[in-house]
């Protein structure tokens, strides 16, 4: 297992950017693909056509959201944290995402930079 930490830097601000995490509408805006999202602990979730799917284990309205990816049958919790911080009128986020399997790692971190927060990027881009 691996983890991911990187930052990224959005042209919206927290409150803007959590609800484009976690409202379906809105994510299937960004993303072009279908969405499954509310901000309920304890719902499932699926984004990009059910590439992503998981539970919602945590919200803090506009600064936090925490995850669980599901991975196959692998003993240990994939967990992603989504961290936001105010910057100006734009928003920095910390992610976090451990026990990523070794086999996904290249793609899923990719992912990351290119579909989940490039898109967003390119979404909000002043």
């Amino acid at each position: 297992m691996k983890d991911f930490k990187k930052y990224y830097t959005i042209d919206a601000d927290p409150e803007t950017l959590y609800n484009a995490l976690t409202n379906a509408a809105t994510i299937q805006l960004w993303s072009g693909e279908p969405a499954i999202m509310e901000p309920v602990e304890g719902t499932e979730f699926s984004l990009f056509s059910d590439s992503i799917c998981g539970l919602n284990v945590n919200f803090i309205p506009h600064k936090k959201i925490v995850q669980e990816w599901y991975f196959g049958e692998q003993e240990e919790a994939s967990i992603v944290t989504i961290i936001l911080h105010a910057d100006k009128n734009k928003t920095s986020v910390e992610l976090r995402h451990s026990n990523i399997p070794e086999e996904d790692y290249e793609n899923i971190t990719a992912g990351w930079s290119e579909n989940y927060f490039g898109a967003l990027a390119e979404f909000y881009r002043n």
